[in-house]
């Protein structure tokens, strides 16, 4: 069985990493995890990237819920500060 739930850990800051195959035609809770210092990014800017410009912005403990098409590796994530992280859980079949 597919993962329900995880973490995405952006590395370095201004590099977004892609979103992991999850499984597919889902609604998803992204929340930025509680101990971030700065803001975390998501979204796809139609070139599989995202920054503070174009993104969807979460600061510390805000969450969002997203209907992906096939899997969360159709979405980038970046962050302010290097370490920051996502957290995705599955949150029903849409």
């Amino acid at each position: 069985m597919a993962a329900r739930s995880g973490q995405i850990t952006v590395t370095t800051a201004g590099t977004a990493v892609q979103g992991p195959a999850t499984p597919t035609g889902r609604w998803f809770v992204l929340a930025a995890h509680p101990d971030n210092t700065n803001d975390v990014w998501v979204g796809n800017d139609g070139a599989d990237d995202v920054t503070a410009s174009n993104g969807f912005g979460l600061a510390a403990g805000d969450a969002v819920t997203v209907e992906v098409r096939r899997s969360l590796d159709e979405l980038w994530f970046d962050a302010d500060t290097d370490g920051e992280k996502v957290c995705w859980l599955l949150a029903g079949i849409s």
